[in-house]
């Protein structure tokens, strides 16, 4: 990862990418313990808070990762006027007893995420219950929208951070836009922390906070979320500095074959563009390279197979490595 310099007196960008798939709700509401997106929201926006009150020129922002798209959640396009214009409208009165930014942070939110479900086409989902959240639409909208922030700042006190908070599984077909996006946040120097709240592991995003040196933690249990939210991923990046935080035993290396987008323990990478099959090719399709044949010599003298010069090699690790090299 790009060495960066923090010091006590920055300002930390927090962007945070909530995943909002329903189906996976859905399935994490009906288990055991059952946590609804509605009990997570009212966490992750405690959470929000407490970040805001780090520091008084702390900022952030939100990104829904939902099915089919991405969505700002806050702030809204136009900027905050605009925000505190639609905010208005629906809630007329404010609370006495919160602190006039958090509520204004939390109610766009909230009107946000109603918003967009209630824009959600039911009929599109019901036909496509297999479609993931769209986790590197809403990636690369947040590292578009840091690089607009940084430019603006010339002193360089912006230290910008990403949080993912995922239900969703891997998407092997996201697999090669989500690694771009990891390589332009690892080159930015921006760290990756996620969050898996719900699921499986996820390998793509173990790669992106092994990566960008970020934070990965599997929740064990869901209805904690907050505490896990406080006590790993509410440090900023200079107090990361004095504080011995989770780190990866083992991270998942494996990646998706650029054929039939499957995620694979052993492939064959081409030698010329690195592109990844699960099967031997004569020809590659990325880059329309045609191997060679040469006879390969079993230990008995005798010739066993074609294998092409230059062509696609066996990773001997048992996991491809070209995308991580």
């Amino acid at each position: 990862m790009k060495a960066v310099s923090t010091s006590e007196d920055d300002s930390n960008l927090l962007l945070l990418i909530i995943d909002t798939n329903p189906f996976m709700w859905a399935e994490s509401a009906k288990a055991d313990p059952p946590f609804s997106l509605d009990d997570a929201l009212r966490q992750i926006l405690i959470f929000i808070n407490a970040h805001l009150a780090l520091k008084h020129n702390n900022k952030v922002a939100a990104i829904a990762s939902h099915v089919g798209h991405s969505k700002f959640l806050y702030p809204l396009a136009g900027g905050e006027e605009a925000t505190a214009t639609a905010i208005s409208k629906e809630n007329n009165k404010r609370n006495a007893n919160m602190y006039p930014n958090f509520q204004f942070v939390t109610d766009q939110i909230v009107h946000s995420l109603q918003d967009l479900f209630r824009d959600t086409d039911v009929s599109f989902l019901e036909k496509d219950t297999g479609v993931s959240s769209m986790i590197t639409g809403a990636f690369s909208m947040a590292l578009c929208y840091i690089n607009r922030i940084t430019k603006l700042d010339q002193l360089g006190h912006i230290k910008p951070r990403i949080l993912i908070l995922t239900l969703s599984p891997d998407s092997a077909y996201q697999y090669i836009p989500l690694m771009n996006c990891i390589f332009s946040a690892q080159k930015a120097g921006i760290p990756v922390d996620v969050c898996k709240i719900y699921g499986q592991e996820t390998a793509f995003l173990q790669q992106a906070a092994n990566i960008t040196g970020g934070i990965y933690i599997k929740v064990n249990n869901a209805q904690a979320l907050l505490q896990y939210l406080m006590f790993a991923f509410l440090p900023e990046r200079y107090a990361r500095n004095f504080l011995n935080l989770p780190n990866q035993d083992q991270v998942d290396f494996r990646a998706a074959c650029f054929c039939h987008k499957k995620i694979v323990d052993i492939g064959y990478v081409c030698s010329v563009c690195l592109s990844i099959f699960c099967s031997w090719i004569p020809v590659c399709t990325t880059c329309k390279t045609k191997f060679a044949f040469r006879p390969m010599i079993a230990p008995g003298g005798r010739s066993k197979s074609q294998t092409p010069r230059g062509s696609p090699s066996l990773s001997s690790s048992g996991n491809p490595s070209p995308s991580h090299a």
